[in-house]
């Protein structure tokens, strides 16, 4: 993905067939983006909102667009548990150990009355985030550091599988005892099925107020 100086926001999608040389075809779907945005930022908005669509069809999560720009969200997705309203943001510069990205529109914070999630792409690290809004809630901007693997953030990279679970499902501050969607065909930074997942410590506090009871 290529931020280039003076160049209109151009996304194109590439759908192609591949040949494994094996005697048989198969035929395999491949999801290409390549798009330029220059520095104007409602250019590079429809780029970032061109590589959204670009990643929710490869995880094949269906998706919508809203008519007009008047609404707080930018899409709507659906998936096995409803309907979910979704902010798309990006992040590009690199400050001291990490990405400051806006959580806010025109001064005013999201809510959970605007939208459902808030996803971020990092750009040069070509990482997504999907974080619910009451994360973001009041804030008017969110902080990610990639390399830390223990940051307040982390635990949303990649996890597109909270589209496809109910608020119950999330698991204690949104760490799940199992995989939360084995349908996606990306494995979240806590997915328990991740040899690196960090392990379950936290407990429940009505769960460690019965052992104490014991």
């Amino acid at each position: 993905m290529l931020f280039r100086r003076g160049l209109l926001a151009a996304p194109f999608l590439f759908m192609d067939e591949k040949n494994d040389d094996s005697g048989m075809e198969r035929e395999k779907e491949m999801i290409d983006l390549q798009a330029v945005a220059g520095e104007n930022p409602k250019r590079k908005g429809e780029m970032i909102e061109a590589a959204f669509l670009a990643k929710v069809c490869k995880l094949r999560i269906p998706v919508c667009k809203p008519w007009g720009d008047s609404e707080r969200y930018d899409f709507v997705v659906r998936w096995s548990k409803g309907f979910w309203s979704v902010q798309v943001k990006c992040g590009t510069s690199h400050r001291s150990s990490g990405y400051n990205v806006a959580s806010s529109c025109d001064g005013r914070v999201f809510t959970k009355d605007d939208m459902d999630f808030v996803v971020v792409y990092i750009v040069p690290e070509d990482l997504w985030y999907v974080v619910p809004v009451e994360i973001a809630e009041g804030r008017s901007s969110l902080w990610f550091t990639p390399g830390l693997a223990r940051a307040r953030l982390a635990k949303y990279r990649e996890a597109w599988c909270l589209l496809d679970c109910g608020l119950d499902e999330r698991g204690l501050e949104d760490i799940p005892e199992r995989c939360r969607s084995e349908a996606v065909n990306v494995r979240c930074a806590v997915c328990p099925l991740r040899q690196d997942a960090p392990s379950r410590t936290l407990a429940s506090p009505l769960k460690a107020r019965s052992r104490r009871l014991k």
